[in-house]
C-alpha cells in the first residue's frame, strides 16, 4: 500500500534511513519494513547522500545518525527540512544519551531523538509520533539532554515567561516541556483537546516555533523550567 489510501485506510510512513555504520543502518531498515504502516523508501550512508536520496524520494520522516561524515546529521537535517519546506520530519539517532549534538540538533528543527540501543516498541513509537508532527519526545532523557546543555552553555535564565504569552499559554508551554501529549495537557488543565490545540497555535505562531521540540527549548532558555527539572511552583 503506497500514499494513495481511501479513507479510512492506514497511513504509510514512507521512511529514510541514514546512518554511516551500515550494520546499524539494515538492522533498522529490517525493522521497520516488518511494519504495514511504514515503507522504508531509501538509505544512506552519510549526510550527504541522505540531503540526495531526501530530495529524488520525499520521504515524510528521515531517520538520520547525528554523526556521520561529508555531512552530519545536523547538517543533513537543516538541509531536508529546508528543502521539503518541513513536510519531512526529521528523527535523530544518537549512540550516548547525552550527545553533545543533541540539542543542537533539537534546535536545528528535528522533531526528536531516539538512542541506537532503543527497543524496538520505542523505535516504532518514536517513528509514528514524529512522522505525525507531534515531536512528542521521551520526555526523561529529552529534558535532561536539554537541561544539560543550556545549564553548561550558560544561557541566561529570566524569572519570567515570554512577554507575548497569555499567562494560559505559557502553563500549556510548560506542560509541553514536561512532555506532556495535547491530551494529558487537556486534562491537567481541564480543558478541551480542542482548546490546547488553540493555544499551543497561538504560543507557537507568537515564538516562531516549528514545532514542540523547540518549545521545549525555549521553555529552559527562558527560565520556565530549570536545568535539572525544577519547574516554578507559579506554573504547576
Amino acid at each position: 500500500m503506497t500514499c494513495g489510501q481511501r479513507a479510512g485506510e492506514t497511513r504509510v510512513i514512507r521512511t529514510l534511513v541514514a546512518d554511516d555504520q551500515a550494520v546499524v543502518r539494515t538492522g533498522f531498515v529490517n525493522l521497520l519494513g516488518t511494519q504495514e504502516d511504514i515503507e522504508v523508501v531509501g538509505e544512506a550512508e552519510d549526510g550527504a547522500q541522505a540531503v540526495r536520496v531526501a530530495a529524488e524520494t520525499r520521504p515524510d520522516l528521515a531517520l538520520l545518525d547525528i554523526r556521520m561524515p561529508h555531512k552530519n546529521g545536523i547538517e543533513a537535517a537543516r538541509e531536508i527540512l529546508a528543502a521539503s519546506g518541513g513536510a519531512t520530519k526529521v528523527l535523530m539517532l544518537t549512540t550516548f544519551g547525552l550527545d553533545e549534538y543533541v540539542y543542537d540538533a533539537l534546535a536545528a528543527g528535528a522533531g526528536g531523538f531516539l538512542l541506537k540501543d532503543a527497543t524496538f516498541p520505542e523505535l516504532l513509537h518514536a517513528v509514528r509520533v514524529v512522522a505525525d508532527g507531534s515531536a512528542l519526545l521521551s520526555p526523561e532523557i529529552t529534558k535532561r539532554l536539554i537541561a544539560e546543555f543550556v545549564h553548561a552553555r550558560g544561557s541566561r535564565l529570566p524569572a519570567h515567561p515570554p512577554a507575548d504569552l497569555t499567562a494560559r499559554e505559557t502553563e500549556v508551554l510548560v506542560l509541553i516541556a514536561r512532555g506532556l501529549s495535547n491530551a494529558e495537557i487537556a486534562d491537567r488543565l481541564t480543558i478541551t483537546d480542542h482548546t490546547v490545540k488553540t493555544h499551543i497555535n497561538r504560543l507557537f505562531a507568537k515564538l516562531e516555533l516549528r514545532d514542540r521540540a523547540q518549545a521545549v527549548i525555549v521553555a529552559y532558555e527562558t527560565g520556565l523550567v530549570r536545568a535539572g527539572g525544577d519547574f516554578g511552583a507559579r506554573h504547576r
